[in-house]
């Protein structure tokens, strides 16, 4: 195969990596909004899909931190960068199969991680690089719970004397304003991601890579990242949608705006230093945060275990695919001679 075809081939399994990001994400800005009846699930959906298509155009930095600081650009070779994305599309996959909402940005991660040790070894993976999203990947959950946790205390103080119907009827209407922010903080983290992996694969096939230049992300991949996450956060993914809107907590209206709102601060704030955080985690830890103000056995903790279980996989899973489609491309004679 042609180094150009090869280039197409990235650029369309990339594609399909945004688009299923789209519906296995589509939860994390609707869940909430759609189990506590404020809005009916369709209208969720376009309503999301919408606002993730203009979340993607605000900005590039994420997608500069992707692109240049997990492994030397210099050195990125299209195979690397399909084998990647084979691992991350192939882990969503399997976790949107049996309804799990796990992260698409670990999956990404650990996929680049371990194609990159495969294709180049681990002097070519950038330790600080690795270390700086590792730990915004770690903490972002945990401050999804703290302040989910927090503002919710402060809105039952709030609205304390007040009859819970006029609660409910307040908060219903403020929730479709938290969704759509939470909709919007999504696409502007997690289409850059995409962005980052395209531009990467654009630099090794144009060879013009300069470390001390600004990364350069095409205004054509932003506009195709921000449509295909649109397209599928337009599909929907039920399963997951189920899965966080109702198994984790049985969500109010107060629940869901307290952690909307909290989770999309975060990533509002993500997305402006670069840092590519999982949009899942921090909205499941954030209605973690709001329903254990009710009572710590609120909570549904056996399955959030399991969703545990399935962040702490993601990366090493998708470290050992990445290796592993990397190998088989060796096997195939796609790898360059």
């Amino acid at each position: 195969m042609t180094t150009f075809g090869l280039l197409v081939l990235v650029v369309v399994a990339a594609l399909v990596f945004d688009f299923i990001n789209g519906f296995h994400d589509t939860a994390n800005a609707i869940a909430t909004v759609v189990s506590t009846g404020v809005m009916r699930t369709r209208t969720a959906v376009i309503m999301a899909a919408v606002l993730n298509i203009v979340g993607a155009f605000m900005g590039t930095a994420v997608a500069s931190t992707i692109g240049k600081d997990l492994v030397d650009p210099a050195h990125v070779t299209q195979q690397l960068v399909l084998a990647a994305l084979l691992s991350a599309i192939s882990w969503n996959l399997i976790t949107w199969w049996f309804g799990i909402p796990s992260s698409s940005s670990h999956a990404l991660v650990g996929g680049l991680i371990g194609a990159g040790i495969s294709a180049l070894g681990v002097g070519a993976i950038k330790a600080e690089g690795v270390e700086k999203v590792v730990t915004a990947l770690v903490v972002s959950p945990i401050l999804g719970f703290v302040v989910s946790f927090f503002l919710m205390v402060a809105m039952y103080w709030v609205v304390r004397r007040s009859r819970p119907t006029k609660i409910n009827r307040l908060f219903k209407r403020l929730q479709i304003f938290s969704a759509g922010f939470m909709a919007l903080s999504h696409g502007s983290n997690d289409a850059q991601k995409t962005m980052g992996v395209i531009t990467m694969a654009l630099v090794s096939y144009q060879g013009t890579y300069d470390p001390a230049a600004k990364f350069p992300v095409p205004t054509w991949v932003v506009l195709a990242c921000a449509l295909a996450m649109g397209l599928g956060t337009a599909s929907g993914g039920w399963r997951i949608i189920k899965t966080m809107g109702s198994k984790i907590f049985k969500l109010r209206p107060i629940h869901g705006f307290c952690a909307e709102t909290g989770a999309a601060t975060l990533l509002q704030l993500a997305s402006h230093f670069g840092l590519p955080v999982s949009t899942t985690h921090v909205i499941t830890s954030a209605i973690m945060g709001a329903g254990a103000t009710t009572r710590l056995s609120a909570v549904s903790w056996g399955v959030t275990q399991r969703i545990l279980v399935a962040w702490v996989l993601t990366i090493p899973v998708c470290i050992a695919l990445g290796t592993g489609f990397y190998e088989v491309f060796g096997y195939i004679g796609l790898l360059p001679a």
